[in-house]
C-alpha cells in the first residue's frame, strides 16, 4: 500500500483499524495511518473508541450470560440484520 508520496483516507483508516490495533499492518502502512491520525482528529477519536471497545471487550467474560439469553439476543441481532 506504501508508495512515497502516498497518504491514507479517513475510509483507509476504518479498513486498517483492526490490523493496526493488533500491530498486524506492515511497517510503512502503519506509518501511514500514523501520519493520517496527526492531521485527523476524527480518526484519532475514532482509533481511541476502538482501542477502549476492544480493551473493555477483551476483559468481559462469556460465560457470564446464561445460554438463554445469548440464544435471545442472537435471534434479536439475527432479525435486526434482515431488515
Amino acid at each position: 500500500m506504501a508508495d512515497p508520496g502516498q497518504h491514507i483516507t479517513c475510509q483507509d483508516v476504518v479498513e486498517l483499524v483492526t490490523d493496526y490495533l493488533e500491530v498486524a499492518l506492515p511497517p510503512d502502512d502503519a506509518a501511514l495511518l500514523e501520519q493520517h491520525l496527526n492531521f485527523c482528529e476524527g480518526c484519532v477519536f475514532y482509533v481511541d473508541q476502538m482501542r477502549t471497545t476492544v480493551q473493555t471487550v477483551g476483559r468481559a467474560g462469556g460465560p457470564d450470560v446464561p445460554d438463554d439469553t445469548r440464544q435471545r439476543l442472537l435471534a434479536v441481532f439475527r432479525d435486526w440484520n434482515r431488515s
